[in-house]
């Protein structure tokens, strides 16, 4: 390891340095990046005195001292039933989850001075990659699919983006992001391919463990689409056992769209990678509806190796569970629903868990 972050690809062990210069993909098997550096304890009895957000963790981010910050983080713990409590990161700058990962993709581009940063997105990533993009005075141009929520690209243009609209699906807008991106100059704010995004989802679980005293649940629940908050509580919670500050790792449980479910279906079938094929159908869930994320194989990793599962929930379930939650006083997007579609089913048992609540019903309305 190294306490200078440099890129490392997971597959072929390739590495590259953090610079402008650098590829945004691993140049030998095209695939996302991790990223190699050693992090070190964070001390909880020092916390309360830190700043109140997700910086307060400096112990465990590549980047420190941020001049992009909209005090993103320290989202509520709100207690749903005796077992399961939500984490309200709808309650963030741009209403979204998102937040924890761009803020880091901002300052990182900050740093390296482009030309302009491209993102690509299903609504929220791009929302949120505009917002500190703006904050930090980056030109900025965020591709979505046409068919995106008209609230999610009023607020994406409200931020000054330069928006373009994909005629076709989620994979023909990252596509034509990816080759917007060989340009010269231009960062690729991907919070796929950039590993600089799971550090900052991460924060997600620093946060949960100072809030619990320093203990975590039986069970994380997560929403799953391209997985970059698993792969972020993963780093997480694999940090936190390795410095010694959990004494055991909580069980991770992705749940997905019945209607885009590839993940669920490979890792059922007891597959490493995705299946050849997997039929998909329209959902309510857009923000997970990603049929071929190409972190598949971590993603399927990460949440064996933490003893954990699939669950996957119908579009009923998850209408009602929108419905259940504002019922609470809680009004939730529809992707941002879907854990607790899982959880209020029954799926999770006695065991004690925490369910994200990840983007504001606002972006959405009622589904």
């Amino acid at each position: 390891m190294t306490t200078t972050p440099r890129y490392r690809c997971p597959a072929d062990a390739s590495t590259a340095p953090v610079e402008a210069a650098a590829p945004w993909c691993c140049p030998q098997c095209g695939g996302p990046w991790d990223l190699e550096w050693e992090t070190a304890p964070v001390p909880l009895k020092s916390l309360p005195e830190r700043v109140n957000s997700l910086w307060r963790y400096e112990e465990a981010l590549p980047l420190s001292a941020p001049s992009v910050s909209l005090g993103e983080g320290r989202t509520p713990l709100v207690a749903l039933t005796d077992t399961v409590s939500a984490k309200l990161d709808f309650l963030m700058p741009t209403l979204s989850f998102k937040d924890r990962g761009a803020v880091m993709l901002a300052e990182l581009a900050r740093r390296l001075a482009p030309r302009r940063v491209i993102a690509d997105s299903s609504g929220n990533a791009g929302t949120a990659v505009a917002a500190y993009c703006a904050r930090a005075g980056l030109p900025c141009s965020v591709y979505v699919p046409g068919a995106t929520s008209p609230k999610k690209i009023e607020q994406i243009r409200a931020h000054g983006a330069d928006l373009e609209l994909v005629d076709g699906d989620r994979e023909a807008t990252a596509t034509a992001a990816r080759k917007a991106a060989d340009t010269p100059g231009v960062f690729y704010a991907s919070h796929v391919y950039n590993p600089y995004f799971l550090h900052g989802t991460k924060t997600y679980v620093y946060e949960m463990w100072e809030e619990r005293g320093g203990t975590l649940p039986e069970v994380i629940v997560v929403p799953v689409g391209n997985g970059t908050l698993l792969l972020g509580a993963s780093l997480a919670v694999n940090e936190l056992y390795a410095h010694g500050l959990i004494a055991s790792r909580p069980a991770l449980y992705a749940v997905q769209a019945e209607a885009v479910s590839p993940l669920a279906a490979a890792f059922h079938s007891g597959a490493d990678d995705l299946l050849p094929e997997t039929p998909t159908a329209p959902t309510l869930a857009e923000g997970i509806a990603i049929p071929r994320p190409p972190r598949a194989r971590q993603i399927l990793a990460a949440v064996r190796e933490s003893g954990g599962t699939f669950l996957t929930v119908t579009e009923d379930q998850i209408r009602a569970a929108q419905l259940d939650l504002a019922s609470r006083g809680l009004f939730v997007e529809s992707t941002g629903v879907a854990c607790w579609a899982a959880a209020s089913a029954g799926a999770l048992g006695d065991r004690t868990a925490v369910v994200p609540l990840c983007g504001a019903g606002l972006k959405t309305g009622l589904a």
